[in-house]
């Protein structure tokens, strides 16, 4: 009872922010709702130039059944709250808690604080907890995804929320780079994982080239990242490569999109992995889209491979060498992404054993759009 009345409190929270912009004006293509959950806007004052309140709340339910068991239930996947304000032109002040799965605890700590300041255009400083940006499957927020979650291989390198400084811009229009320093260790006291020099430390860079057009789609980005990770033990995150490599390619064409995506971890305790995750979606109407996805991923042990914690595990898929999955799905978008319904089909295979997934899912958010360095949630509709 008490699960259904949080998810009852955020749902009608999400609806009365919703009704509240309802009668925003339209400031971008194919957003009906681009102010929701902005309390103040002023870019003449010196001082707080934006003033947001920030939230998700994503709701799911599963049925798995495998080879060697089966499982089933609703999940309260995701729920968190905050506030993001713009400050003397250069400052951005993000916070953001979270609760856990299932509201189990309500309160888990923040999953983002932190402050940036943009010296320009090309450089802006990021201090504090955020996010670990390798892969484009990584990027793109959960906010945007077509997906219950992300790609098997993606997960495997254990990428969270920890405390990094990072530098981020865009040099000469055509380049976007992100690179920093992060902490191997993640939990409530982020000032012991901040300085908590035994769980190691990790590097990452990444790069992306808006092509332009130039390979015949409206629009073409290619992204490049590297990773390296000195965790240990003790460490709670990037634990598992000691090296990472990725190349991305995302295509849009009218109302179709298409991402190519090629991962590669090397050493760490269960050998090296490789993995090719490609993700077509087209737009039928306005409001429907369907989209696919296949996974192959393949490492030089027999146990190298782990499959997806939620979901697969629990219906009997553990460890292997090879992975194949497919997924089948459409979304129905109500308010962009503000506010949608999911639903899904996946097959996935590894170790000898498979196991089905279908699902249902909402996924509603309010709050200022992430900005992505390649179209990530502009593409909701065709022309």
């Amino acid at each position: 009872m008490v699960r259904f009345a949080r998810l009852r409190f955020a749902s009608a929270c999400a609806v009365l922010l919703l009704a509240s912009a309802g009668v925003a004006a339209t400031e971008q293509k194919n957003e009906p709702y681009p102010n929701l959950g902005l309390l103040h806007r002023d870019n003449g004052s010196p001082v707080l130039q934006e003033l947001w309140v920030l939230g998700r709340y994503h709701g799911q339910y599963h049925w798995s059944e495998g080879s060697d068991g089966d499982n089933e239930g609703w999940e309260d996947r995701r729920f968190r709250l905050g506030a993001q304000a713009r400050l003397f032109e250069k400052l951005t002040l993000h916070a953001q808690a979270i609760s856990g799965s299932d509201f189990e605890p309500l309160y888990n700590g923040f999953t983002e604080l932190w402050l940036g300041w943009r010296f320009s255009e090309a450089v802006t400083l990021t201090v504090g907890q955020q996010k670990h940006r390798f892969t484009h499957d990584r990027n793109v927020s959960s906010r945007y995804m077509n997906y219950l979650e992300r790609a098997m291989l993606t997960n495997m390198f254990a990428l969270d929320y920890t405390p990094a400084v990072t530098l981020s811009g865009t040099v000469r229009k055509d380049w976007t780079y992100y690179t920093g320093v992060f902490s191997n260790r993640a939990g409530r006291n982020m000032g012991r994982a901040f300085t908590d020099l035994d769980s190691g430390y990790s590097f990452m860079a990444s790069a992306t080239r808006d092509l332009h057009g130039s390979l015949g789609t409206d629009t073409a980005h290619l992204n490049l990242a590297y990773l390296h990770s000195d965790a240990n033990d003790r460490a709670t995150n990037l634990n598992r490569f000691e090296d990472g490599l990725n190349v991305g390619l995302i295509l849009t064409e009218g109302g179709h999109s298409l991402v190519a995506e090629l991962t590669a971890g090397f050493g760490g305790p269960g050998g090296s992995a490789i993995g090719l995750n490609l993700q077509p979606t087209v737009f039928v109407t306005r409001k429907v889209q369907l989209v696919g996805r296949y996974q192959i991923a393949y490492s030089e042990d027999d146990g190298g491979l782990r499959a997806q914690r939620r979901y697969e595990r629990p219906a009997g898929l553990n460890r292997g060498h090879l992975y194949h999955a497919g997924y089948a799905g459409a979304d129905y978008y109500i308010a962009a992404h503000r506010l949608k319904l999911m639903v899904g089909l996946e097959y996935a295979k590894l170790g000898g054993r498979d196991v089905w997934t279908s699902s249902v899912a909402i996924r509603t958010f309010f709050g200022p759009h992430s900005r992505a360095p390649f179209p990530a949630a502009l593409l909701l509709e065709p022309d």
